[in-house]
Parts: structure tokens; C-alpha cells; sequence
């Protein structure tokens, strides 16, 4: 867990611009099977839209998929360093109860993205670096 966030963290990341409409986005989604993707202009982190942001503005009668994804992303979007460690993204995620968290440098340029999913994995090669198979319980 004192490890760097950049090791384990997914250099570029899918991105969407503040620009492309709920439509694109939701396509983006399906297309790579991710539910959280950074909002970038410039190489900035501009913010955050998730399947989330798109299930709340279809709940919306006026729901409009030329809808920006700037006028539904979140903004206020928590972030890390490359050089944060690993348990600092796992007690975020804990705390937090989110997925995703961008990782940024000091100007603010989106680096990479670090999800729960990642720490998981981390943590368990650290503990079995050989992966147990549950069929290979049952047969030992």
C-alpha cells in the first residue's frame, strides 16, 4: 500500500471533451465497458461523467442526448498524484464510496486514471503472487 499510485494507474485513459454530447459519451461507455470517464480540454481534467450522470438525465422527462456533457459532469471531482500511494487511493475509495479517481500532475494534466478495481488487484498479487484457482483448491 506504500507503493506509488503510478504504478498500478491506467496511462491514457478513454477521455470525453466538455464539447461531445450524452449521446457520444454513452456510446464511449458501451463501446470500452467503462462506467466512469474523465472530462478533459487541453490535456486538463475538466471534470468527471459517469453512467450515473447519464441514468439521472434519463430519469429527466426532458432528457436530450445533444445534451453537452458539460452541463451534466461533476465538476468538484476528487484527484491524486502520480506519486500519492496506493493507500491513499484505497482509503479514498473507501471513504468515498466511488470507483475512479483521476490522477493528475501539479498543472492539473490528466495522467491517468486509478480505480478501485486496480487497487484490488494490486493488493492481491502482493499477498498471492500466484493466483489461486478455486479449482485447484477443489482438486488439491
Amino acid at each position: 500500500m506504500n507503493e506509488e499510485v503510478r504504478r498500478i494507474m491506467t496511462l491514457d485513459p478513454i477521455t470525453v471533451s466538455p464539447n461531445q454530447t450524452l449521446a457520444q459519451v454513452q456510446e464511449v461507455m458501451i463501446d470500452n465497458k467503462v462506467q466512469q470517464i474523465p472530462v478533459v480540454e487541453n490535456g486538463k481534467l475538466r471534470g468527471l461523467i459517469t453512467s450515473y450522470d447519464l441514468w439521472k438525465n434519463h430519469k429527466d422527462a426532458s432528457f436530450n442526448p445533444e445534451t453537452q456533457v458539460q452541463e451534466v459532469m461533476t465538476t468538484n471531482v476528487l484527484r491524486i498524484t502520480p506519486i500519492d500511494k496506493v493507500g491513499t487511493a484505497a482509503e479514498l475509495f473507501m471513504s468515498k464510496r466511488f470507483k475512479t479517481l483521476p490522477v493528475v500532475n501539479l498543472d492539473g494534466d490528466l495522467k491517468g486514471v486509478v480505480t478501485a478495481f486496480d487497487v484490488i488487484k494490486h493488493t492481491l498479487k502482493e499477498e498471492y503472487p500466484r493466483p489461486i484457482l478455486y479449482r485447484e483448491v477443489l482438486e488439491g
